[in-house]
């Protein structure tokens, strides 16, 4: 497979490995509502703060959206990787773009990304896929970069974003597109997504489900043929029509109804093609219709009031590449600004929302390490809001004042609810966030030993990571705060154990951290029916190695033995 090549690449190749781990330190102050709703915003350098939360959430992530720097020569974004290698040093230490037109930012740029992109891939599911926004500077080095890491194999689709407007009126040509990257963690797992066209699915920006409280007085611009209700249908009047219009006048028709009961039906003329189970789904109070071959029709109400059918298999579904009818940079500006923020090229929340319900799960987490003004993290809430699911969001921001006085301050408002410059009140969502920051220090000393605050909770993330390339349930972490267990579980054929930060209430050197026949019992105590072998990371081992054989134990003593494995 062809590869791509650039001026520091066999430098960051390994680049990711040389980043400490640091820990995660909750802003109680910064945090907003509930306290255990899962949602997180990081603040920080994301390569950084992808290491400190790899322990955490390795593989269980099934939604990555990000949007990188576009790299058009006339950004002011900085990275500065602390990469050790002169070349490196000297452009990454630099503003990307400084040079304008020069094509060392292309080298930079990648530098950038790579080492970012292949932390990312160790976030997925076996069921994940990731999205990346882009244009056209650096599309081409993208694509060859993402067939790279992830496998051309895994490579979901291109889509195409019509951007209504978002172009340059000064080019020849005017652009009015960007892209959108998918791929998969692992196509072959990845399950069959279950949404439509973006213009026309229930929660897009052309669907209302207040169907009673429209009015329809023109037909809509691209539905052959369209259905409109008048206010109040079907239960709120005598007697009216329900207008079916079309594209060619000719066929126009309507249908009568009566207290909500249909009394004429729709002419043969009318040019409805699915006619008769139009009826059906307005006899059966709006529910969807199964014909006999099997296929579902399913109408839904855009912004116009019209209805709109879309006939399907029963379990399939399909999804648009070109995406169009999901806002634009300048329609979200226009609503950040109406909440009081000013932030540059927001990504709208539609395009993201959309991008979301690919994946049919509704448990997911949602992942952004770009996260700029917040647009992801709506985008989960408003899904959320849309089909009952209970997706949680990661977000992450380096820029301190964009992280606290636009990130934070939006979704809290999202979440509160607020009132526009207009005086429009909007409802809140009703449930929070945790904010944090990335610890000045990380996990180890530069000696080598453990920090002396870090808990047992945060241990054992790292522990479990390192051993297993997962991350830690978080029913495990809240065990142990309960029950106080130096049992961490079973991964595969092996159970866990971390003998740290005095769990079993004895911090001396024959007590808790340390391997004896003491704290052995403990550990048999509760895997009485378990008979693999067992891996125990503590202070010291009483027992010599032929001892530890004959108990089916693996000792790794703290810390030494602890960074020894690297996952990727």
């Amino acid at each position: 497979m062809p590869t791509l090549n650039w001026i520091g690449k066999a430098t960051v190749e390994k680049h990711h490995k040389e980043v400490p781990f640091r820990l995660l330190e909750p802003m109680a102050e910064l945090s907003c509502g509930v306290a255990d709703s899962g949602n997180l915003i990081v603040q920080g350098d994301n390569l950084h703060a992808l290491k400190a939360l790899l322990p955490r959430y390795a593989g269980q992530v099934k939604c990555i959206y990000i949007d990188p720097p576009y790299n058009t020569g006339n950004e002011g974004w900085v990275y500065n990787d602390n990469v050790n290698s002169p070349e490196i040093r000297k452009w990454l230490g630099q503003v990307v773009g400084k040079e304008g037109e020069t094509l060392d930012r292309h080298d930079r740029w990648l530098c950038m990304m790579y080492p970012r992109l292949l932390m990312l891939k160790q976030f997925m599911h076996d069921e994940g896929m990731i999205f990346v926004s882009i244009a056209d500077d650096e599309v081409h080095h993208l694509r060859i970069l993402l067939d790279e890491i992830f496998g051309a194999n895994n490579r979901v689709a291109s889509f195409v974003w019509r951007t209504d407007g978002n172009f340059d009126n000064q080019a020849k040509v005017k652009v009015c597109h960007e892209y959108v990257l998918c791929y998969a963690r692992n196509i072959s797992k990845l399950p069959h997504p279950k949404v439509i066209d973006p213009s026309t699915e229930e929660g897009s920006k052309l669907f209302n489900k207040h169907i009673r409280n429209t009015i329809v007085k023109n037909g809509p611009k691209n539905p052959v043929s369209s259905v409109f209700l008048p206010r109040g249908f079907p239960a709120d009047f005598e007697e009216d029509e329900i207008q079916v219009k079309s594209n060619w006048p000719k066929y126009n028709s309507s249908i009568k109804v009566n207290n909500g009961k249909l009394i004429e039906g729709v002419e043969a003329e009318s040019g409805w093609s699915s006619k008769n189970l139009l009826l059906k789904f307005i006899e059966t109070d709006f529910k969807p219709v199964i014909d006999t071959k099997g296929q579902k029709t399913r109408f839904v109400v855009t912004s116009t009031g019209a209805i709109e059918s879309i006939k399907e298999r029963e379990n399939a579904s399909h999804v648009i590449s070109v995406l169009s009818g999901v806002g634009s940079t300048q329609s979200q500006s226009a609503t950040l600004k109406e909440m009081g923020f000013e932030f540059s090229f927001p990504k709208p929340v539609d395009l993201i929302s959309y991008l979301i319900s690919i994946h049919p799960d509704k448990e997911l987490i949602v992942l952004d390490s770009f996260a700029g003004s917040g647009s992801t993290a709506e985008s989960t809430l408003r899904q959320n809001a849309i089909d009952g699911g209970s997706r949680r969001f990661i977000l992450i921001e380096m820029d301190e004042n964009i992280a606290q006085n636009i990130t934070r301050d939006r979704v809290s408002k999202i979440i509160n609810g607020y009132s526009t410059h207009k005086g429009t009140k909007i409802q809140g969502l009703n449930t929070g966030f945790q904010f944090n920051k990335l610890s000045a220090e990380p996990l180890f000393n530069a000696e080598g030993p453990i920090r002396s605050d870090v808990t047992f909770e945060q241990l054992a993330e790292f522990v479990w990571f390192m051993e297993t390339g997962t991350g830690l349930n978080e029913s495990i972490l809240n065990s142990h705060k309960k029950h106080n267990s130096p049992y961490l579980g079973q991964y595969k054929d092996r159970a866990i154990f971390l003998l740290y930060n005095g769990i079993l209430k004895d911090k001396t050197d024959i007590g808790g951290n340390v391997l004896n026949n003491r704290s052995l019992e403990v550990l048999e105590a509760g895997l009485a029916n378990f008979v693999g072998p067992k891996v125990v990371y503590g202070a010291r081992s009483r027992f010599d190695k032929t001892k530890l054989a004959k108990l089916g134990i693996t000792f790794h003593q703290l810390p030494y033995e602890l960074a020894v494995k690297t996952w990727f």
